[in-house]
């Protein structure tokens, strides 16, 4: 009987969830170290609010929510999104919308720095400011009253894509080496070795001449300092960046669910990003595979010409135009479920 009554809340707060119609979000801004965080909450919201499309742009679709809606009552998880190299946490607004109406309370910054239209590779190896931003964010929920009083702070979790994926580690408690990514680089030249070694990039959303990064000029204290946050839960790293570079001791320590997931199969997985040794090493880890996927299938849906376009702006990367075998509509479904499972399983379902 015990056991019972102390799962109720739970399971109220797992059930009333269940009856989220729909997503909404709202704007937010988090003061981090001298700067402001443009963060977007998306959240299990009640009928009401004014629609609209997150995310939306000339080449990505965005994702359907409702601005200011109100919440359905109830306390709800927290998850942390933290978007790859280049990126916005908006273009994630595609899982977002979904995690929210399986009642989960979503946010997420757009990292300074690593964001798209100020992205330079001097900054892109400095995950202790992006895990400062998602340590913030919490920060910030948790001291709203309007927000304090819908997040349930002991069931918090975190979400990363790439460089993203590499934030979330370091927030569970990865921490990585600098000389092995260097070297990592001296050999591998792709990816984001290749944009340290470019020369180029982006501020107020033009291209600019930059100097090539040497990475063994980062301040190495703060590359392999613990960026540990113990209010994290629980983490879910897809194609998870500095894959070759964490110290494997620190991997083995971590205490939470990590649930590594791979864009693609076999061969086909960058070594910038393969995990399942990653998976192997901690302690509560798991891997999946999504077959027919390419590290850009975790981008939004492009819209029609957006590959054209891109190619007219210099775009090198394959945004639109990669080798994915099945639409990406259909491979965000798969991602939506392996996501949307694991936080289930670590932050709805009651312990027994």
């Amino acid at each position: 009987m015990l056991q019972l009554l102390t799962t109720i809340p739970a399971l109220i707060g797992f059930v009333s969830a269940c009856f989220a119609s729909e997503a909404g979000v709202k704007e937010m801004s988090v003061p981090q170290s001298g700067r402001d965080l443009a963060v977007t909450v998306w959240y299990p919201a009640a009928p009401g609010g004014k629609p609209t499309v997150v995310g939306d742009n000339k080449v990505f679709k965005g994702a359907p929510a409702s601005v200011d809606a109100p919440v359905v009552p109830g306390r709800h998880p927290l998850v942390l999104l933290s978007h790859g190299s280049g990126s916005r946490v908006q273009a994630m607004g595609w899982l977002a919308t979904e995690l929210a109406k399986a009642g989960f309370v979503v946010a997420g910054p757009n990292h300074p720095g690593t964001t798209s239209g100020f992205s330079t590779p001097a900054e892109t190896p400095k995950l202790w400011q992006r895990t400062g931003d998602l340590s913030a964010v919490i920060d910030a929920l948790a001291g709203d009253p309007a927000w304090s009083s819908v997040i349930d702070a002991d069931r918090i979790g975190v979400v990363g894509f790439s460089l993203g994926g590499a934030t979330a580690m370091e927030l569970s408690g990865a921490r990585a080496n600098l000389g092995a990514y260097a070297s990592y680089c001296d050999s591998y030249k792709k990816w984001d070795c290749a944009w340290f070694a470019s020369g180029t990039g982006y501020v107020d959303d033009e291209k600019v001449d930059v100097e090539k990064l040497d990475l063994r000029s980062i301040d190495r204290v703060r590359f392999e300092q613990s960026n540990l946050d113990r209010r994290i839960k629980t983490a879910v790293l897809a194609d998870p960046g500095l894959a070759q570079a964490y110290d494997a001791a620190s991997l083995k320590q971590i205490a939470i669910p990590m649930h590594f997931i791979n864009l693609g199969e076999g061969d086909t997985i960058p070594l910038a990003v393969i995990s399942d040794r990653l998976a192997k090493l901690t302690p509560k880890g798991t891997y999946a595979t999504v077959a027919g996927a390419t590290h850009f299938s975790f981008l939004p849906e492009c819209k029609e010409g957006a590959a054209e376009m891109l190619k007219s702006f210099g775009e090198f990367d394959p945004i639109c135009s990669d080798e994915a075998s099945r639409p990406r509509g259909e491979l965000h479904a798969a991602l939506i479920g392996l996501v949307k499972d694991a936080l289930v399983r670590d932050l709805m379902v009651p312990e027994q």
